[in-house]
């Protein structure tokens, strides 16, 4: 059963771009090499343009996981944690 998830990350001010090339460097790199990766994108918000949602699907439970757990979104992760505010918020859905 595929999976769907929704992150969202509120990015501090001023570091925007930053954010947005690291994300597109990694939206890249997820798609190219994760054959289970069906959907990978990023979005910000309207009402805040400090808050983006990541909109994914994954082909089961197992590709969500091996996801987590590649080396380049471990790294991205790392790069990341100065450019954001707190820790995503990952709401995790079944598809139906």
């Amino acid at each position: 059963m595929a999976i769907g998830v929704i992150a969202t990350i509120t990015i501090r001010e001023g570091k925007n771009a930053e954010f947005e090339e690291l994300f597109t460097a990694l939206t890249e790199e997820v798609l190219a090499k994760e054959p289970g990766a069906v959907f990978y994108a990023l979005h910000r918000t309207k009402s805040d343009s400090q808050v983006y949602k990541v909109l994914e699907q994954y082909a089961n439970h197992e590709a969500l996981k091996a996801h987590g757990q590649t080396e380049y979104f471990l790294a991205a992760s790392q790069k990341m944690g100065a450019l954001v505010t707190a820790a995503p918020d990952i709401e995790v859905l079944d598809a139906v």
